[in-house]
């Protein structure tokens, strides 16, 4: 049975006329689906009986709840999606104060293959819908706390670029919740086609993860670096005016010894100072069987006073839900797959 979940307005008059529908029902659709976060379409009231049962005899709403959820000692909830495949994804609920966050998946498991990212160990297993990425968070039971998403979790997000602006798209819509695209940060290895189209048709934030400023240093951590380059799309980075409200922001896992010299710090300041952005060093949470060390805090704060002082604004990340196996670069659901298969 078709989801409603995950269609536009447009799609929805649609599917009214297909009903029988009056076409003002795709609005009240929208609402119920956007608004108010139904999970059957019997709870549509404002449709009349009879155009309920027709619209059930198509579709379905599509919202699937978690079917797994732990919490971190420091709050940070981990929860595990069906998607619309059979597949699962993890997402990572963040409460900090007045701020919560949901960190998103876009894919199940990812094809860039970083050699830091347990996500990255589990290969490419399939896209998400726009409808898989938005029940992450309608079916989310802190929805109504969220002040913020993140599209960080497991998959590159421009690697299935349809789904992930269609869904921002209904966040923000007038008929959707009506977010600012401010409240949403889209993360990439840098995918320059995708980029284009990301920079041209949303105005959510961009999250770049970098990890090295030297391309050959940062191929061997990320295969992605050989087919989609620094030299590539940090130009038309540069060429982006980011001094409203849309922000820039590079990830930067420190490993110790690997991209935390003066050497490194010099270069990135060549790289990004002429560019309105922030540094987020990020501390490297160990995977099983791993060549890579993080680096100490005194290396972290350092390197963070040192592009600072040199006109990049530059923070270190909290760390958060690590003891849950939630915190970056740690989502993986390989294990969860096949403990459902055996």
């Amino acid at each position: 049975m078709e989801r409603l979940l995950g269609k536009t307005l447009e799609e929805l008059q649609g599917v009214a006329a297909e009903c029988g529908l009056p076409r003002f029902a795709a609005a009240q659709m929208a609402q119920w689906l956007y608004v108010k976060g139904a999970t059957s379409v019997e709870e549509m009231t404002n449709i009349s009986k009879l155009g309920r049962q027709r619209l059930a005899q198509r579709y379905e709403v599509g919202r699937m709840a978690h079917t797994l959820c732990q919490t971190s000692k420091d709050g940070t909830r981990k929860y595990l999606f069906p998607t619309s495949t059979g597949g699962s994804v993890e997402s990572v609920f963040i409460p900090d104060g007045d701020r919560a966050t949901l960190c998103v998946s876009s894919q199940v498991g990812c094809k860039m293959g970083c050699r830091f990212c347990m996500t990255g160990r589990q290969g490419f297993e399939g896209q998400l819908t726009a409808g898989d990425i938005l029940n992450q968070i309608y079916s989310l039971p802190e929805r109504d706390r969220l002040t913020n998403v993140v599209l960080m979790g497991q998959g590159e997000p421009l690697d299935n670029l349809d789904s992930v602006l269609r869904a921002t798209g209904l966040l923000t819509a007038p008929y959707g919740l009506a977010w600012s695209p401010r409240r949403i940060t889209v993360s990439t290895v840098g995918l320059r086609k995708g980029m284009d189209r990301l920079l041209a048709e949303s105005q959510c934030h961009v999250a770049v993860s970098l990890h090295s400023p030297f391309p050959e240093e940062r191929a061997a951590m990320m295969p992605a670096e050989r087919s989609f380059s620094l030299e590539e799309f940090l130009p038309r980075l540069a060429r982006e005016d980011w001094t409203g409200q849309r922000r820039l922001s590079f990830e930067y896992i420190v490993f110790e010894g690997l991209n935390d010299t003066e050497r490194h710090a010099r270069e990135l300041v060549r790289l990004l100072a002429p560019m309105e952005c922030r540094v987020n060093l990020i501390r490297f949470h160990a995977i099983p069987d791993s060549p890579f060390h993080g680096a100490g805090e005194e290396t972290m704060i350092r390197l963070r006073d040192y592009l600072t002082r040199h006109g990049v604004t530059c923070t270190i990340r909290a760390s958060r839900g690590e003891d849950i196996m939630a915190a970056c670069g740690l989502l993986n659901t390989q294990s969860k797959k096949e403990s459902t298969e055996s």
